[in-house]
């Protein structure tokens, strides 16, 4: 990639997933990545934070192979396989990141026996936690919010609105695909005792509602938040 100065460069930007792939093989991207001023994106921090491979934005892809396979779209919509991606290497091969094409998406709707004239315009729910508020402190507890892709292994935690639309089946959010939960998270207390409390939750949470993987997604941090 060219030099840019550092006056036309937004640094230290990051992302949770869901949002970029690499322009070389489609593979989704997380991590820190930097803008230059002629709009295009790489990874890294900065530029001397290498190596800075170029990204594409998700959206910007799906609405191609959408206006391709539907020339008169009644609008731009957000496709089956954005945002997915493994939490890790060992993830079973069944849940591994397909690469972007438009037979994928075109077979795996008809899997579903979904029409693309039929799906609206949505949004996908994106990473946008809700943090604990002074009156939680008091209360001692707070409510998180989550959404799990129903065709594998991944999470993502939302705020209050995207869970009230998803579990509304709102047609703003790609309720289709995603499955709401929540989680009540204790914040104050016995430091070990607030851990195990919450470690019970996401373990009851994860066996009640098949959520396979919840505590790598969390980090296996339990004491989060915690005060």
């Amino acid at each position: 990639m060219a030099y840019f100065p550092k006056s036309q460069i937004t640094p230290n930007l990051y992302t949770n997933g869901g949002e970029f792939i690499y322009a070389s093989n489609n593979r989704p991207y997380t991590g820190y990545y930097f803008k230059t001023s002629t709009g295009k994106y790489f990874t890294g921090r900065n530029q001397d934070d290498r190596p800075n491979e170029e990204l594409n934005i998700i959206t910007n892809q799906a609405n191609e192979i959408n206006n391709t396979a539907n020339p008169n779209p009644k609008s731009s919509i957000a496709l089956p396989f954005e945002g997915a991606f493994p939490l890790d290497a060992n993830v079973p091969n069944d849940y591994i990141y397909p690469n972007y094409s438009e037979t994928l998406i075109i077979d795996y709707l008809n899997l579903k026996k979904i029409s693309l004239n039929d799906l609206p315009a949505a949004i996908i729910p994106t990473y946008n936690p809700v943090l604990p508020t002074q009156q939680d402190y008091q209360n001692g507890e707070f409510r998180r919010y989550f959404a799990k892709k129903t065709n594998e292994i991944q999470y993502v935690e939302i705020n209050l609105d995207t869970y009230t639309k998803l579990v509304a089946k709102d047609p703003q959010v790609l309720w289709q695909l995603y499955e709401p939960f929540n989680l009540t998270w204790q914040l104050t207390g016995d430091k070990q005792q607030v851990g195990r409390v919450n470690f019970n939750t996401v373990e009851l949470t994860s066996k009640t509602k098949r959520l396979p993987r919840l505590g790598d997604y969390l980090k296996f941090d339990y004491i989060k938040y915690y005060k």
